[in-house]
């Protein structure tokens, strides 16, 4: 039997203290820590090129457009007309790439805290950003993105927070938290959206979206919840909008259809009009998890344990 159908090199996530996964590796691309956090990029059999932080995945590149469209597109097709955009995280490049597809947009602005892990993942893997950080429409910030919106002059049309989970410890679990929430309230236009990566929507680890969910609700006037199912985590994964005037569940899947052809967005592999409806029917399991999340503050934060 050929090495192909028996790897001999393994990488584990833990997930939780109760749940591994494994993913069979023929190669280690890249092995660093920062100055924030532990990064590994791998080349697996079944998922191509995978980023690592903190052992936890945060892509491949066999399925990132499901994460990134996900995370994206429904926030900006939301807002009628968004041009100025806020990233914080992402620094794969993926979500930067994804919003630069709209034409309506002038400025974007990518703040992430870790500059060495944005070199290295423009570096190791390009695909995923596909030379969005050189566009000329987008300022990359290397710093703490709470003291940025702190002294921030402007305001966004969309903000996108494209963060790994709150590990204790980690560089990001004060940025879920009521504090931090108003602060992008306070940086978004009237009309502002936002999109937050909320976790899993496991049946029974449903705590950190029911409280991201919870958290925002205290913020802003209207909050939904919608999830996608994300192979390469092995989990179904969840999200939150939060708006300050327009329902994402008001658009029909012809709006979204023509907003796609209208700002020249081009194809997309995962998300459409239909799509968009399917994301935020919810199964009645979820729904009821989500009365149970509790209020994350900066005095008591939330972290996800492994």
């Amino acid at each position: 039997m050929s090495s192909e159908r028996q790897p001999h090199k393994w990488i584990s996530e833990p997930f939780t203290p109760h749940l591994r996964t494994l993913y069979a590796v023929k190669e280690i691309v890249k092995s660093i820590r920062t100055k924030y956090q532990k990064v590994e990029i791998v080349n697996t059999y079944l998922y191509g090129k995978c980023l690592f932080l903190d052992d936890k995945i945060q892509s491949s590149e066999l399925d990132e457009f499901i994460y990134h469209e996900s995370l994206t597109h429904p926030p900006m097709f939301t807002h009628p007309h968004p041009r100025s955009v806020l990233i914080v995280g992402g620094g794969e490049g993926a979500t930067l790439r994804e919003v630069l597809k709209h034409n309506l947009v002038d400025k974007v602005d990518m703040v992430d805290i870790d500059e060495e892990l944005v070199k290295i993942c423009e570096e190791y893997l390009p695909d995923f950003s596909k030379g969005a950080f050189n566009d000329p429409r987008v300022l990359l910030k290397f710093e703490d993105a709470r003291k940025f919106l702190e002294k921030n002059r402007g305001r966004y049309d969309c903000i996108i927070i494209d963060l790994p989970e709150p590990l204790k410890g980690g560089p990001c679990y004060l940025l879920y938290t009521k504090e931090f929430y108003s602060l992008v309230y306070s940086n978004l236009a009237d009309d502002g959206t936002v999109s937050v990566q909320s976790g899993t929507t496991h049946l029974n680890l449903t705590d950190l979206i029911a409280s991201v969910s919870k958290t925002l609700s205290l913020i802003f006037p209207i909050v939904r919840v919608y999830q996608s199912f994300i192979s390469s985590f092995q989990q179904p994964w969840g999200f939150c909008i939060g708006s300050k005037k327009v329902d994402p569940l008001n658009l029909s899947p012809p709006e979204i259809e023509h907003k796609i052809e209208e700002r020249n967005v081009g194809k997309l592999k995962f998300y459409s009009g239909r799509c968009h409806q399917g994301l935020f029917s919810l199964p009645v399991y979820l729904k009821e998890a989500l009365k149970k999340g509790r209020v994350i503050e900066d005095k008591q934060p939330l972290y996800w344990e492994i």
